[in-house]
């Protein structure tokens, strides 16, 4: 059974929102990520800041070599999940309009904190991808790298960023592989055998750390996507190079696991006009 719709209300603008309004995983989770912006992403922010290229995932995939967002100059940009918001400054850099959303007011502090060091302003909202306060048909592409796309349930996020983008729009996520989901267990790095089943696959809590995660199966995935109006355009499966580490922090999967097996993916898809 599908979760029940967040009630409806006004799409105008931002508001002021308690963490008792959103669904009730989302206190855990923020509670999660303001540790981890204390601990890890808050200090690695004014690096990823400073990038210039963009990268993907674990292993830092260069986008030139992916060609996911393509020329985003002029475009009004969404993000889901912005965490500390380095994903948007990167599409600051080249001509886009982003606007941020997010539940953790430590990443956003630490998000405004960069703003104002690096010379680069766009709105910040403190929100879940659930119920997003933006009018409808607002962003010409939605995104998310690892923030909405593992963090929120995607029967209620995907529904609001096709009802975000414009005709034509695109929604462009990154998340763990469903393959090393069902390989993952609370002691890392991921197996090299099945560990969960993938019938049934959707809420996933992890007892050790209480945080809560989303994951589909592809099948439901497409299933999910076309019933939104959304056209998938591309499924790029990423693995590691042959000169990667393991990651310091996201330890759960090794440079060789991840180079038989696809470690994450980037889902493309096209709102139909």
């Amino acid at each position: 059974m599908l979760p029940r719709p967040l009630s409806a209300r006004s799409r105008s603008g931002s508001r002021s929102t308690s963490l008792s309004e959103y669904p009730e995983y989302v206190p855990r989770n923020v509670e999660i990520w303001t540790k981890a912006n204390a601990e890890h992403t808050g200090p690695s922010a004014r690096e990823a800041w400073a990038q210039e290229e963009i990268a993907w995932g674990v292993f830092s995939i260069p986008e030139s070599r992916l060609s996911v967002f393509g020329d985003v100059a002029g475009l009004d940009v969404l993000e889901l999940g912005c965490g500390t918001a380095y994903c948007s400054a990167w599409l600051a850099k080249r001509g886009a309009r982003p606007v941020g959303v997010d539940p953790t007011p430590a990443q956003l502090e630490t998000a405004r904190q960069m703003q104002a060091e690096f010379g680069l302003e766009f709105p910040l909202i403190e929100g879940v991808a659930e119920d997003v306060p933006l009018p409808d048909a607002s962003f010409d592409l939605v995104h998310s790298e690892y923030g909405a796309s593992i963090w929120a349930d995607p029967y209620r996020w995907i529904p609001e960023a096709a009802r975000l983008l414009r005709s034509q729009g695109r929604l462009a996520f990154l998340r763990n592989s469903t393959l090393l989901i069902l390989c993952q267990t609370l002691e890392p790095p991921a197996r090299e055998h099945l560990v969960r089943a993938q019938n049934g696959l959707h809420r996933v809590e992890w007892p050790d750390t209480g945080e809560v995660e989303f994951h589909l199966g592809h099948g439901d995935w497409i299933d999910l996507l076309r019933e939104n109006g959304l056209q998938v355009e591309r499924l790029i499966e990423l693995y590691a190079p042959d000169d990667a580490e393991t990651h310091p922090y996201y330890d759960y999967v090794t440079p060789d696991w991840a180079r038989k097996w696809p470690a994450e993916e980037i889902w493309v898809a096209r709102k139909r006009g």
